[in-house]
C-alpha cells in the first residue's frame, strides 16, 4: 500500500531522531568503558604488589600447602548488569553458571550482583543467598569490592569450620572475538600459583622480615588478593558490559540507517510519482483546452 508524503514525512523524522539516540547511546558507551578498563589495569599493579608480599612471606615460611579437603562453604559470585541495553548479557551468563554449578559437587551460596541478574538466575533454578546493586561509576568499584570482602568475612565468621571456596563469574574480554563468559577459582589459593611463588627465587640481597604472627600476616595478605580480584572482575564486568551494548547499538544504527534509506527511496518514489500525476494533469488539462478552442472540421468561421 502506497503511503502518502506525509506519512512518509513523519515516520523520517521519527527513524532521525531514533537514531540520534542510539548514536548517543554509543557514544556513551565508549565513553564509560575507558575509565573502568584503566581501573583494570591500575589494579593489576596492586595485585602485583600483594603477590610479592605472598612471594616474600612463602620465601621466609617454608613449603605451604592449601588445604583444600577441608572446604566447608562454597561461595559463588555472580556479576551482571542492571543498565540494560546489552543484550543477552545476563541470561548467557546465568546459563554458564547453571551449567558450572551443575557439574560441581555440593551447594554453593551464590552472591549476584545486580537485580536483573538475580531474575536471569532464578529463571535457571538458581536463587541467590544476597543481592548487591553494581557499581554507578568507578568509584564504586572500590566499594562494591570492600562490601564483598567484608561479607565473604562474615561467611567465614559464620561458618567458624574449615576453609572457603570462592568463584567468580563474569564477563572477560575475549580477543576479537568479543567477550565470553568466565569462572575463575579464586579462593582456596591455586596450588600452580602457590608452587610458582614457593619456587621463584628472591632476586634481592635484602631478606624480606615481618613482625605480625604468620596466620595474622597470611589473612592479610589473602584479603588483599581477594579485594583485588574482586575490584578486578567487577571492572572487567563493566568494560565487557558497556562492549556488549556498544555491539548492540552499532547494530541497531545499522538497522535504523538501513530504514532511512529505505524510507527516502519510497519517499523519492512517492514524490515522482506526485509529480508525474500533476505533470498528467497539466498535460491532459492543456490538451482539454486546446480541443475546445479549436473549431469543428467543415464550420465556417461566425462573421462579424
Amino acid at each position: 500500500m502506497t503511503q502518502t508524503l506525509e506519512v512518509l514525512s513523519r515516520r523520517t523524522a521519527s527513524m532521525q531522531s531514533i537514531r540520534s539516540i542510539v548514536h548517543t547511546m554509543k557514544t556513551l558507551s565508549v565513553i564509560n568503558s575507558a575509565p573502568y578498563e584503566h581501573a583494570a589495569r591500575a589494579i593489576e599493579a596492586y595485585h602485583d604488589t600483594v603477590l610479592d608480599g605472598l612471594h616474600a612471606f612463602l620465601s621466609q615460611i617454608g613449603p605451604y600447602q592449601a588445604n583444600s579437603s577441608a572446604v566447608a562453604t562454597k561461595v559463588m559470585i555472580v556479576f551482571g548488569s542492571d543498565h540494560g541495553l546489552c543484550g543477552n548479557y545476563n541470561e548467557v551468563l546465568a546459563g554458564h553458571v547453571a551449567e558450572q554449578l551443575a557439574d560441581a559437587l555440593g551447594e554453593a551460596t551464590v552472591l549476584c550482583i545486580g537485580a536483573q541478574m538475580a531474575d536471569a538466575l532464578r529463571d535457571q533454578g538458581i536463587v541467590p543467598g544476597t543481592t548487591f546493586f553494581p557499581p554507578a561509576s568507578v568509584d564504586g568499584i572500590g566499594r562494591l569490592a570492600n562490601l564483598l570482602t567484608r561479607h565473604l568475612d562474615e561467611l567465614q565468621r559464620n561458618q567458624n569450620t574449615g576453609e572457603m571456596a570462592v568463584s567468580l563469574a563474569y564477563f572477560t574480554r575475549h580477543g576479537d572475538k568479543g567477550q565470553r563468559p568466565e569462572v575463575m577459582a579464586l579462593l582456596p589459593l591455586s596450588e600452580d600459583l602457590v608452587h610458582e611463588l614457593q619456587d621463584k627465587p628472591w632476586v634481592s640481597r635484602s631478606l624480606p622480615c615481618f613482625s605480625l604472627p604468620p596466620p595474622k600476616l597470611f589473612q592479610a595478605l589473602i584479603r588483599g588478593h581477594l579485594f583485588a580480584s574482586l575490584f578486578r572482575a567487577s571492572a572487567e564486568a563493566l568494560v565487557t558490559e558497556n562492549a556488549a551494548r556498544l555491539a548492540l547499538m552499532q547494530q541497531a544504527e545499522q538497522s535504523v540507517d538501513d530504514r532511512l534509506e529505505d524510507l527516502t527511496s519510497e519517499t523519492r518514489s512517492v514524490r515522482q510519482s506526485e509529480i508525474t500525476t500533476e505533470l498528467l494533469d497539466v498535460i491532459i488539462g492543456f490538451e482539454a483546452l486546446k480541443k475546445k478552442s479549436k473549431p469543428h472540421h467543415g464550420a465556417t468561421p461566425r462573421e462579424v
